[in-house]
């Protein structure tokens, strides 16, 4: 994820109503972010660390944030998993997932499937559609799990279901090869249609050869060469190919 997604998720999560373990952890937090919003992102971090130590989770969390993506501190992939896994441990979902994928990475921790599911998991059990298409793909290619087509399935849909359009791509790509559903063109060109329309290039590609060959949808060149320019107009290679070919 871009740095500046990253500060403006922070600036987001700052902004919701707290309740906090205590006076002093409560001030400390309302401090750093009063900082963060002023852009002074080094005082932020100073305080958001003394209400850390305090055990809030949100401050953890947001401190592990500022770690990973080097924003008011020098990078520590080690130090935002440690912060990750003390706010993950109350209950956090975006330290879960975001502690999730250090673990499928092994970046700060000790490389690990196993971990990266459990953590992922209970993200997405709290309903977080990242972690949900998370595991989701680590069912559909049994990292950390045993494989299991319908499992991926249900998890893409649950993320697909709230706007995530890598979970649509891939959900419309199960319905497309049969993978743990009933195959369905139809089905699979209504997924990649959503992940498509979201910027998705892989879908956009995948449109494209639907519209290009008539699967679940009427036959267009038209609309075949929209999507496929799209998608190549993103960099994607086999789209390219494919213009190439029109």
């Amino acid at each position: 994820m871009l740095k500046s997604t990253r500060i403006l998720i922070i600036a987001l999560f700052v902004m919701l109503g707290t309740t906090l373990h205590g006076q002093s952890a409560e001030e400390f937090f309302q401090q750093g972010s009063s900082f963060y919003k002023q852009e002074n992102y080094t005082q932020a971090v100073q305080r958001w660390r003394k209400s850390a130590e305090l055990g809030y989770y949100r401050a953890q969390y947001l401190l592990g944030m500022c770690y990973e993506e080097g924003i008011g501190v020098t990078q520590s992939y080690s130090e935002a998993a440690k912060w990750y896994l003390k706010a993950a441990e109350q209950g956090e979902p975006n330290a879960q997932g975001n502690l999730g994928t250090l673990y499928l990475s092994g970046k700060g921790v000790t490389q690990s499937g196993s971990e990266a599911v459990k953590w992922f998991r209970k993200a997405a059990e709290q309903g977080k559609a990242v972690a949900q298409y998370k595991l989701g793909l680590c069912y559909y290619l049994g990292i950390g799990i045993t494989e299991s087509n319908s499992e991926a399935v249900k998890w893409f849909r649950k993320a697909a279901e709230q706007g995530d359009a890598a979970a649509q791509y891939l959900l419309g790509k199960c319905y497309f090869k049969g993978h743990g559903v009933t195959q369905s063109d139809t089905e699979a060109v209504k997924w990649y249609r959503k992940a498509a329309e979201q910027g998705n290039d892989d879908a956009q590609y995948a449109l494209g050869l639907c519209y290009k060959v008539g699967l679940g949808v009427e036959e267009s060149k038209t609309e075949a060469k929209k999507w496929l320019q799209k998608a190549a107009a993103q960099g994607n290679k086999e789209a390219t190919k494919e213009l190439n070919k029109m």
